[in-house]
């Protein structure tokens, strides 16, 4: 997926996830401060900011947190936002997640959140926060993560209708083996289950492509039912997606 398509979907979409439920109130959010317990004296760097909510959460606790991605609308409303908040010690920069502008060993925590499946190359986002992580560093990643087989596939589809920028969610023993390979140590994970409203969902499309991903929901196999739990019918209509949150040290 070119850099263009993602920065254009974002665009248009970037003032709806200031206030998108899964982003701004999910539960991984205060689970990643729980888990990575930031010191006042942390430098931060949260990669594919989106609307922020991240880098919002843990300026409080650490002396500066860069905020990157590579949407400007997003930025624009990261930095504005920082200051309606008072968050002085938060900043915003242009940043691919492959192609990091910082020096290596800079920063004790990395974090991302719900966005590497928008990611042309997870590994070389992974090697990037390996290089910029100091020794012994923390990087908290959470995302959207499938079941492996023809179920995760049909979720992949399913994610990918509604958003062409949406590459791949992966499975979570394709992010433990990942982050092992790019040098990196677990010391925690765990999945966590959030319930999706369809009509906020699927509201930027039109009626056509709305009726298209409903019938995705309700024509599914036992197997793909049993992990997308559709609920409800008409404005009332629910299903649930699933993160994996993963904390890991630089060896």
């Amino acid at each position: 997926m070119s850099k263009t398509l993602v920065q254009e979907q974002f665009g248009k979409t970037a003032a709806s996830y200031l206030t998108s439920t899964p982003h701004a109130l999910g539960k991984s959010l205060q689970r990643l401060v729980d888990l990575t317990a930031p010191q006042k004296n942390w430098r931060v760097l949260d990669v594919a900011t989106g609307g922020g909510h991240v880098a919002y959460t843990f300026a409080p606790h650490v002396a500066r947190v860069w905020a990157t991605d590579i949407t400007q609308e997003m930025l624009d409303m990261v930095k504005a936002e920082a200051a309606k908040r008072g968050l002085s010690n938060l900043r915003t920069t242009y940043a691919k997640a492959e192609a990091l502008p910082f020096e290596d060993a800079g920063f004790d925590l990395v974090t991302c959140r719900i966005a590497p499946h928008h990611f042309d190359s997870i590994p070389e986002f992974l090697a990037e926060v390996h290089r910029v992580l100091e020794p012994k560093g923390v990087f908290a990643v959470v995302d959207n993560v499938v079941p492996e087989g023809t179920v995760g596939d049909y979720v992949n589809a399913f994610e990918r209708f509604r958003d062409p920028s949406h590459l791949r969610a992966w499975t979570m023993p394709e992010w433990r083996d990942a982050l092992k390979a790019a040098g990196f140590a677990i010391e925690h994970e765990e999945q966590l289950y959030k319930q999706m409203e369809f009509k906020s969902w699927a509201a930027r499309h039109d009626a056509t492509m709305q009726a298209l991903l409903r019938s995705m929901l309700a024509q599914v196999t036992p197997e793909v039912k049993a992990t997308l739990e559709p609920k409800g019918q008409g404005s009332e209509l629910t299903f649930r997606l699933c993160e994996g949150l993963f904390v890991a040290r630089r060896a």
